[in-house]
C-alpha cells in the first residue's frame, strides 16, 4: 500500500468511525435538552470549527449567495430540525437505519432533477429498501402491521429527501467543499438561532450536555465530511473507498448496545441488512470493477 492509499485510508476510517458514533450522541444530547435547542448548539459548534479551514481557502471565500441561503436552510436547519426530533422518538436502532434510506432517495431524486434514467437496478433496489424500511418500522410484526411511532419513522424517513435535495444542489455548486459546508452552516446556524428565539429556549437545565453537542457538531455536522471528502481525494479507487460508508450503520448498533444499553431487536439488523443490500445492489456494477 504507498503512502497516498494509507493516508486515503486513515481519513476515510476515521469518518467512518465518528459517523458510527453520533447516534449514540444524539440520544444522550437528547436526554440533556431538546431537538430545538440541540440544532442551534451543534450548528453552531460545527459553523465555529469549519470556519478556520473556510478561510484558508481565502480567494474563494464567497459566502453571501442565494445559493448559500438556500443549502443553509435545508442543512442543516431543516435536515438536523427533523432527524433530531425523529431520535427523540424513535429508539437509536431504528431512527439511524431509517435515516440511512438517503442514498435511495438520492437515486430518485436524480431521475427526477438530474435526468438519469430509472432501470431495473434502482427499481430494485428501491424494493429491497423499503422492505427493510417496513421490517424495522413495524419491529417485525407484519400481522398487525403496528406502528411504535408512526410520527418518528415518517420523519426519520423524510430526513432522506431532505439530506438527497441538499446533496443535489450541492454537487452544482462549484465553490470549495470547505467553503460551501461553513456557509451553509453559518446561515442554518442564523435559522436556528432565530427558531429557538422564537419557538423555544436558549437555557438548558443541564449544561454538562453542550459537551455531547459540540461533539455532534465537531464529527458528525464538521469536519467528518471534511475527512470523508479527503480520503476519496487520496483514494486511487473512489468508488471502492466510498464502500466503507457501509460499516457506518452496522457498527453503530455496537455502540448503540453498548452505550445506551439499547437492547438490539433482531428486525433493526435484518431491516438494515435490507437497506444496505438495496443501496448496494444499484451500484454493484462500480462496486466490483
Amino acid at each position: 500500500m504507498n503512502k497516498l492509499n494509507k493516508q486515503s485510508l486513515i481519513y476515510t476510517l476515521s469518518a467512518v468511525f465518528f459517523w458510527s458514533t453520533v447516534a449514540t450522541a444524539f440520544k444522550i444530547s437528547l436526554e440533556g435538552m431538546n431537538f430545538i435547542q440541540l440544532l442551534f448548539y451543534s450548528s453552531l459548534a460545527s459553523t465555529i470549527i469549519l470556519s478556520f479551514f473556510a478561510l484558508k481557502k481565502r480567494n474563494d471565500f464567497k459566502i453571501f449567495t442565494p445559493n448559500s441561503v438556500l443549502l443553509g436552510f435545508i442543512n442543516p436547519f431543516l435536515y438536523y430540525l427533523m432527524l433530531f426530533k425523529a431520535y427523540s422518538l424513535l429508539p437509536a436502532q431504528e431512527a439511524q437505519p431509517l435515516n440511512y434510506t438517503w442514498p435511495i432517495a438520492l437515486s430518485l431524486l436524480s431521475v427526477v432533477f438530474l435526468n438519469e434514467k430509472m432501470n431495473f437496478k434502482k427499481i430494485v433496489g428501491l424494493i429491497l429498501a423499503f422492505f427493510g424500511v417496513i421490517i424495522i418500522a413495524t419491529r417485525g410484526n407484519f400481522s398487525s402491521l403496528h406502528f411504535e411511532s408512526l410520527t418518528g419513522v415518517i420523519i426519520a424517513i423524510s430526513t432522506s429527501i431532505v439530506w438527497a435535495a441538499f446533496w443535489i444542489l450541492n454537487l452544482k455548486d462549484n465553490r470549495p467543499s470547505e467553503v460551501k459546508l461553513f456557509s451553509a452552516f453559518f446561515f442554518g446556524t442564523i435559522f436556528s438561532g432565530i427558531f429557538v428565539f422564537r419557538f423555544d429556549s436558549f437555557k438548558i437545565e443541564n449544561y454538562n450536555y453542550l459537551f455531547s453537542a459540540l461533539y455532534i457538531g465537531l464529527f458528525e455536522m464538521g469536519i467528518t465530511f471534511l475527512f470523508w471528502n479527503k480520503g476519496l481525494q487520496l483514494s486511487n479507487d473512489k468508488t471502492k473507498s466510498s464502500t466503507f460508508a457501509y460499516l457506518s450503520p452496522f457498527i453503530s448498533l455496537l455502540f448503540i448496545a453498548l452505550v445506551l444499553g439499547e437492547k438490539i431487536m433482531l428486525s433493526s439488523i435484518i431491516g438494515l441488512v435490507f437497506i444496505v443490500a438495496g443501496i448496494i445492489y444499484q451500484f454493484k456494477r462500480n462496486l466490483l470493477s
